[in-house]
């Protein structure tokens, strides 16, 4: 069965992101570092299905990623065309974002969110190679991207690549996501762990106050705070994830809520900000302040409210792309296997053997590298 805390950590990412971007609260960021999360558990998927298929994984990540922004694309990109954007070949960047696609004046607010596909993008296809480099040297391969940013806010390294940069912030929670399916974090023993998160949450603590963005301590400002102050949290959230969360199903309707939220993941991210902009004009009009709490939980409603319509609407793109039968609302009673067997799939992370691994196939082999494989992929 799924583990049901991740697919919780996972809903609640989500949830902090759309709400972070409704009332611009600096504080969710520390509270929650979602993005990182949210890279951390997508690297460990990324991870589990290289184990498992090897370097098809990387189409399969992507056959799973693109539909939904080319259906985004397939709307927004005529409107801008219509509405000031040139025709230029960049525009195709709307079907691969290797780097940021074009947008008009309002495009680029409502459709801003494209900056995590392009980066998801990034980190696929480097995934083959991170994880040959991982199973053979885990710890320089882990620290490798917190070195390359340090080296990038200290100056050392001028003039970076948006690209690095962005491997720098972010490509640190992708690797400790492959950490967290090998293994390594739950059993990495709490005399190593404490000590580990607590020099990491110092110094990323210290670095935030030293170096206040202009949003005060919002962690998208200071790159640098925001990557360390995120992996101490991953250790905690992945390197101490319970087995499982049972409890979230004894609720219907808070169970129902945290399907609803993975398997439409993709669609309420890349949907939620056109809300968000388009409301926007409400706290002039209607007369609330950002320090409304009344008006700013109105317009948190009514964002979710709207996205709830969109991913009604287009959200089965996400089912198709993962070969599943289409849902327009996903959760419902699952129909019992033929001929009454039981469907097993398994928790993540999965138990790594010792002295033999075994492989999908249910053959046996020896584990050749410091990082023993997975057995099955757990997807979403």
């Amino acid at each position: 069965m799924r583990n049901r805390y991740l697919d919780l950590l996972r809903a609640l990412a989500i949830v902090r992101v759309v709400v972070y971007h409704v009332t611009g609260w600096a504080s969710l960021t520390v509270l929650f570092p979602a993005m990182s999360v949210m890279f951390a558990m997508a690297g460990s998927l990324m991870a589990a299905t290289l184990y498992r298929v090897g370097p098809s994984a990387v189409g399969r990540r992507l056959r799973r990623l693109l539909p939904s922004l080319w259906v985004v694309a397939a709307i927004f990109v005529p409107a801008m065309l219509f509405t000031g954007l040139p025709l230029t070949p960049k525009v195709l960047l709307w079907l691969f974002p290797v780097a940021d696609p074009p947008a008009n004046y309002w495009g680029a607010l409502a459709l801003s969110p494209i900056w995590y596909l392009r980066d998801y993008l990034w980190f696929v296809l480097a995934s083959p190679i991170a994880i040959w480099l991982f199973r053979r040297f885990p710890l320089p391969t882990l620290l490798a991207p917190y070195c390359l940013l340090i080296s990038i806010e200290l100056g050392i390294y001028e003039n970076p690549h948006g690209v690095l940069r962005e491997f720098g912030l972010y490509f640190g929670a992708w690797l400790l996501g492959f950490a967290h399916q090998a293994g390594m974090l739950r059993r990495m023993a709490n005399r190593v762990l404490v000590p580990v998160v607590l020099l990491l949450a110092a110094t990323g603590g210290a670095w935030i106050l030293a170096n206040p963005g202009p949003r005060g301590y919002d962690l998208n400002d200071i790159p640098l705070g925001n990557a360390l102050w995120s992996a101490a949290f991953i250790l905690v959230a992945l390197g101490r994830a319970p087995s499982g969360a049972a409890w979230v199903d004894r609720n219907e309707l808070v169970g129902r809520a945290v399907t609803v939220l993975n398997r439409r993941a993709l669609t309420v991210y890349l949907w939620h900000m056109a809300f968000v902009v388009a409301l926007t004009p409400l706290v002039d009009v209607v007369g609330w302040s950002h320090q409304n709490l009344l008006g700013q939980a109105i317009r948190v409603a009514l964002v979710f409210v709207l996205v709830g319509v969109v991913t009604a609407a287009f959200g089965w793109v996400e089912d198709v792309a993962a070969q599943r039968p289409p849902e327009l609302i996903p959760g419902g009673r699952p129909t019992p296997p033929a001929g009454g067997q039981r469907d097993v799939t398994a928790r993540s992370p999965l138990p790594v053997a010792t002295s033999s691994t075994t492989v999908a196939d249910g053959s046996c082999g020896t584990p050749t590298s410091a990082v023993p494989e997975p057995t099955v992929e757990r997807t979403w």
